[in-house]
């Protein structure tokens, strides 16, 4: 693949990390064997993290992530912890150079455990090996190395490469909950905010999982879902519906058909399905004058009955019965500190890679805000979230009892 036909979000992310002085951005230029970092006499010159998108051998396209110098102070402090876990949220593999003349700090020491607590794999690299006699501890995660003399350099690149290796299960959106020849009806709504003449992403990745699954998609508006049910002759395996029109499609499909909606489905195939029913048990607890954080992943044209600024903010006024404040964020602005909400609504994040995605969720899990999406938080105020998840029992297990 090369540099630039390979999109950054689907390469390795290499975050290098390290007090002042240590020798990282060396560490760095002599890993990509570029000058990518500055390096300088001067403690702490990398003041914001670099990002660069490059070729590394032996493992290609990668993105590498130069974070800047911590101080040779006894704690990282909050707001320094909260930065570092944000890199790590898009980071696959962790670096942490260390001046092997001055050897592990508390900082390290830290820092280590940050890489563990997130399971980010991770090597600590001594350099200045060529200033030091003593011997580094015999260990997987540590290598010495020399950026000024270039030993086992390649030895680092190696080691990286192999942490950097993680091949996860790829999940279907629905091919592994129903059978070859089943039906499977598809409601969807003709969107005013879908791109004319389409449907939207999820709705055609959905009846592709199915078409590859050996059974039949049928799809419908919402209007023409109880008569085509009745009209089908045979009972379809599974209703999945949009989200927006959960009550309806709730009420026209009799209590016997299992009954799903795209948002369920793909925050199970992106892996947070669990995550986001959590969140949408936290609407209960809203009080008056908490702020709520009503984030898009896209940046489309607002409607004027846009279900981000107007149904959502609506449905939760109706259900919680309290005076919210709403605030809205859209596009790639997610706020850094989330600290002040009590509870985030996602969009499905269909135009956010996996990576991002994964990202907001793993800030607003570190920072203990409840996050869920769209159509979880929609179906939950509709009291149709019980329902829904009754496909995945280890999800319905989690909500409390209607």
């Amino acid at each position: 693949m090369g540099l630039n036909s390979t999109p950054s979000a689907d390469r390795v992310h290499i975050g290098f990390f390290g007090r002042r002085n240590a020798g990282k951005s060396s560490v760095v230029n002599a890993v990509t064997g570029q000058e990518l970092a500055v390096v300088s006499e001067v403690k702490g010159t990398t003041t914001d993290p670099v990002q660069k998108a490059m070729e590394l051998l032996p493992m290609g396209p990668v993105v590498i992530i130069d974070t800047p110098g911590i101080d040779d102070e006894g704690s990282l402090g909050e707001l320094r912890v909260r930065k570092t876990k944000q890199i790590l949220n898009k980071t696959d593999v962790a670096v942490l150079v260390v001046d092997k003349t001055v050897g592990m700090t508390a900082v390290e020491e830290e820092l280590v455990g940050i890489f563990q607590e997130k399971k980010i794999p991770y090597v600590v690299v001594y350099n200045k090996q060529d200033l030091s006699e003593y011997s580094i501890p015999n260990e997987e995660h540590y290598i010495e190395v020399s950026a000024k003399t270039g030993f086992q350099i390649e030895a680092l690149k190696e080691k990286i490469a192999r942490l950097a290796v993680t091949e996860e299960p790829k999940l279907k959106i629905v091919g592994d909950i129903i059978k070859p020849s089943d039906f499977v009806v598809l409601v969807v709504p003709i969107d005013k905010a879908a791109p004319k003449g389409r449907l939207i992403l999820p709705q055609q990745q959905t009846i592709r999982d199915i078409l590859e699954s050996d059974a039949t998609a049928i799809v419908v508006k919402e209007f023409e879902l109880r008569e085509t049910l009745e009209q089908l002759g045979k009972k379809p395996s599974l209703v999945i519906t949009d989200s927006q029109v959960f009550a309806k499609v709730s009420a026209d499909t009799p209590r016997d058909i299992p009954l799903t909606s795209f948002s369920i489905l793909f925050a199970r195939y992106k892996g947070n399905l669990q995550t986001v029913v959590q969140g949408a048990a936290a609407i209960e607890t809203l009080q008056d004058g908490d702020k709520v954080l009503i984030s898009e992943g896209c940046t489309h044209h607002r409607q004027c009955d846009d279900i981000g600024s107007v149904k959502i903010p609506r449905w939760l006024k109706n259900y919680t019965r309290k005076e919210l404040q709403i605030e809205l964020s859209s596009g790639t602005e997610f706020p850094e500190d989330l600290s002040s909400y009590k509870l985030i609504i996602h969009c499905g994040g269909c135009m956010l890679n996996e990576r991002e995605m994964k990202y907001r969720l793993k800030c607003a899990g570190d920072q203990n805000v409840p996050i869920t999406n769209y159509g979880i938080a929609i179906a939950y105020m509709q009291g149709i979230l019980r329902r829904s998840v009754e496909v995945f029992p280890h999800i319905l297990a989690e909500l409390p009892e209607e």
